[in-house]
C-alpha cells in the first residue's frame, strides 16, 4: 500500500522526478502524433473527407470524457501494494503500444468500412490512453503534499512532454519515408512509437512512489457524493473551463502546421520547424519556471504566458505568408506556452486540496478524470474545428493548390482562432485567486489530519 506522510516539506529525489517526466514523454510520443499527424493521415493518406474526420474526433472525445469519470472512480477504489495510481501504468503500458499501432493501420477498403475501423481504433486508443494517463496525472497529487514539489514534478513532466513533441515532429516523417512512405510507412513508424511509449511508461512505474494515503473520506465516498463535492468546488470548475480552452489551443497549435507550411508558406519542409519553433523555446523557458512560479505564483505566470501568446499571433497577422515572420511568431508563442504548461496540472492538483478543505472529501482520481475530460474535449474540439473550418473553406485534401477561401480557413485555424482563445485564458485567470489562499488551506488540512491521527 502507499505510505502516508504528514510532512509537506519532503523533497523528491531527482530520479523520481525524471522518471515521472518520462511518463509524459511516453504519452506525447502518441498524443503529439495524434495532434500533428492523425487528421492529415486520415484526410490525405487514407482519403477520408475532412468534415467526417472532424466530427469523428469530437464525438469520440465526448464519449471518451464519460469513460474518464469511470476511470477516475476506478483509480479512487484501487487498493494494491503499489498504491492506487501506479499499478495502472504497469497494467496499461503494453495495450497502449498496441492501440497506437492499430490506429495507424487503416486498411484499404470501402469508405464506410474505413470510417468504422477509424471509429473503433481511435476510440480504443482513447480508452487505453484514459486508463493510463488519468492514473499518471493522479500520481502527481499522491507523490507529495508540498505544492512546490508538485510544481517541480509538473515542470519535469512538461519538459519531457516537449522532448516527446520534438521527437515526433522531427522523427516521424523521416521514419515514414525510411519505411517506404504511404500507408505501410506510417504503420511501421507508429509500431516503433508505440513500443517506445510502452517501455517509457514501465520505467515511470518502476521509479515513482505514492506517499499520500487517502486519510479522509475519499475511498468511502460513493460516486454521487464525490460528484457533488466536485461540482461544489468552484476553482475546479474554473480550471475545467481553462483546460477546455487551453487544450483547444494546443490542438490547433499541433494540428495546423502541416497545412500552414504546405499551403500558406509553400514549403512543406517547414512543418518540423514550425513545431520545433514552438517547443524548443518552451524547453529553455521551463528552466526558469520553478523560480518564477515560486516568486510570482502560478496564476501570474499563466496570465503572462497568455499575453505573450496573444502578442505572437498579432505579430503573425501582420504578414501571415512570410516564413521568417511565421518562425519568429512561433518561437514567441513557445515562450508563452511554457508558463501555462508548467502550471496547469499543478493547478488541478491544488483544487484537490481546496476541495478536501471545503468538503472533507479527497477524490484525486475523480478530480483528475474530470480534468482529463476537459483536456480531451479541448483536443477534440480543436481537431473538430480544423476539420470543420477546412470543410467550410472547401479544402481539397491531397491537392497541390487550394482556393483563396481554403487558404483563409487555414490562416484562421493557425492564427485567428487560437489568438481569441488565449484572450479567454487570460480572463479566466483573472478569476482564480487560489494561489494566495493555498498556503493557509494546506496548513489547515495538516492540522485536521494531525487532529484525526491524535484522536485515534
Amino acid at each position: 500500500m502507499a505510505t502516508h506522510t504528514n510532512s509537506i516539506e519532503e523533497k523528491l529525489p531527482f530520479q523520481e522526478k525524471f522518471g515521472y517526466g518520462l511518463g509524459d514523454l511516453a504519452s506525447n510520443l502518441v498524443f503529439t502524433a495524434m495532434s500533428i499527424f492523425l487528421t492529415f493521415y486520415y484526410t490525405d493518406i487514407i482519403g477520408i473527407p475532412a468534415a467526417v474526420v472532424g466530427t469523428i474526433m469530437l464525438v469520440s472525445r465526448l464519449f471518451d470524457g464519460v469513460t474518464d469519470v469511470g476511470m477516475g472512480v476506478l483509480v479512487d477504489k484501487t487498493q494494491t501494494r503499489f498504491g492506487k495510481a501506479r499499478p495502472w501504468l504497469l497494467w496499461m503500458c503494453l495495450p497502449f503500444g498496441v492501440a497506437t499501432l492499430l490506429t495507424f493501420s487503416v486498411p484499404d477498403n470501402t469508405l464506410t468500412l474505413q470510417v468504422v475501423f477509424i471509429l473503433v481504433t481511435y476510440n480504443l486508443l482513447n480508452l487505453v490512453y484514459t486508463a493510463i494517463n488519468i492514473p499518471y496525472g493522479v500520481l502527481n497529487a499522491l507523490s507529495s503534499k508540498d505544492p512546490h514539489q508538485r510544481t517541480l514534478l509538473n515542470i519535469f513532466r512538461t519538459f519531457m512532454a516537449n522532448v516527446g513533441v520534438i521527437a515526433v515532429s522531427q522523427i516521424v516523417m523521416p521514419l515514414v519515408q525510411f519505411f517506404g512512405g504511404g500507408k505501410d510507412g506510417w504503420q511501421m513508424a507508429f509500431a516503433i512509437m508505440g513500443f517506445l511509449a510502452s517501455i517509457l511508461f514501465l520505467i515511470t512505474f518502476l521509479t515513482t512512489k505514492e506517499r499520500i494515503a487517502s486519510d479522509s473520506k475519499a475511498h468511502q465516498a460513493p460516486l454521487k457524493q464525490g460528484l457533488k463535492a466536485l461540482f461544489s468546488n468552484r476553482y475546479w470548475l474554473l480550471v475545467l473551463v481553462f483546460f477546455v480552452c487551453f487544450f483547444t489551443v494546443v490542438a490547433l497549435c499541433f494540428n495546423t502546421p502541416v497545412y500552414y507550411a504546405q499551403y500558406i508558406l509553400k514549403d512543406p519542409s517547414l512543418i518540423g520547424m514550425l513545431i520545433l519553433g514552438s517547443v524548443a523555446p518552451q524547453l529553455a523557458a521551463l528552466f526558469f519556471m520553478p523560480a518564477l512560479v515560486k516568486r510570482y505564483g502560478k496564476t501570474t505566470c499563466v496570465k503572462a504566458g497568455a499575453l505573450i501568446m496573444i502578442g505572437s499571433y498579432l505579430y503573425l497577422l501582420t504578414n501571415p505568408y512570410d516564413s521568417t515572420t511565421a518562425l519568429i511568431a512561433t518561437a514567441v508563442k513557445g515562450i508563452g506556452l511554457a508558463p501555462i504548461f508548467g502550471s496547469v496540472f499543478a493547478m488541478l492538483a491544488d483544487t484537490i486540496d481546496y476541495g478536501e478543505w471545503k468538503t472533507g472529501i479527497r477524490t484525486e482520481g475523480l478530480t483528475y478524470s474530470a480534468g482529463s475530460f476537459g483536456s480531451k474535449v479541448g483536443i477534440g474540439l480543436g481537431s473538430a474545428i480544423v476539420g470543420w473550418v477546412l470543410s467550410w473553406g472547401n479544402y481539397a485534401g491531397g491537392q497541390p493548390e487550394q482556393t483563396p477561401e481554403a487558404l483563409q480557413a487555414i490562416i484562421s485555424i493557425f492564427v485567428t482562432i487560437p489568438c481569441s482563445l488565449c484572450a479567454v485564458l487570460f480572463l479566466l485567470m483573472m478569476l482564480y485567486p487560489l494561489d494566495k489562499q493555498l498556503p493557509a488551506i494546506i496548513l489547515a488540512l495538516k492540522r485536521r489530519h494531525n487532529s484525526a491521527t491524535d484522536s485515534h
